[in-house]
């Protein structure tokens, strides 16, 4: 990847996964790739307050949304704010989960939990992950990762509340608010 990367002298990565932007940003340097990595919630967040990207007027006025802090974009690289600030700008109503930001739960999904069965226990971390976000009365579970979102899709569907409770990343968030 490194010798591709530079052979086209890519300087700048947007990613949309944070295992690949914390795989980029933080370990490729010491095998010849030294990129600008961003991650997409960060590149929203500062077009939103550079004026580039601009929302109707109560684009989720009134939509209860809960927000799960991925483990690599989280307490991996200390991202935080950017995700809330899109979803301030949306006019959303953030209802946060008893674990968040740094004391957030993990969904499973960096631990490989979505490619295996399921072990012996009391519940799934996914399922639990889930229930914690169903239980802030939230209609939306956003997320920042395609794996969290796959394992809080099931979570919320073992929970039988996918009438209920949407699972969306927050791009597809800002997709509907631009009605794209």
């Amino acid at each position: 990847n490194i010798a591709t990367l530079n052979a086209y002298e890519v300087t700048k990565i947007v990613t949309t996964c944070p295992h690949c932007f914390n795989t980029i940003k933080n370990e490729y340097p010491n095998l010849g790739g030294t990129y600008e990595v961003i991650h997409h919630t960060k590149l929203l967040q500062e077009l939103i307050d550079d004026g580039k990207l601009t929302f109707g007027k109560d684009s989720f006025k009134g939509r209860k949304i809960t927000y799960h802090d991925s483990c690599y974009l989280g307490r991996a690289n200390g991202v935080y704010d950017a995700p809330r600030r899109i979803l301030e700008a949306l006019d959303a109503e953030l209802v946060e989960m008893k674990r968040c930001r740094t004391n957030g739960l993990c969904c499973g999904a960096g631990g490989s939990q979505m490619f295996k069965e399921a072990e012996k226990g009391d519940k799934e971390i996914n399922v639990e992950r889930s229930d914690e976000a169903i239980a802030t009365g939230a209609n939306i579970i956003s997320a920042n990762c395609p794996f969290c979102t796959t394992m809080l899709g099931d979570g919320v569907k073992n929970a039988n509340k996918e009438d209920a409770v949407e699972v969306l990343d927050l791009a597809e968030l800002v997709a509907q608010a631009k009605d794209l």
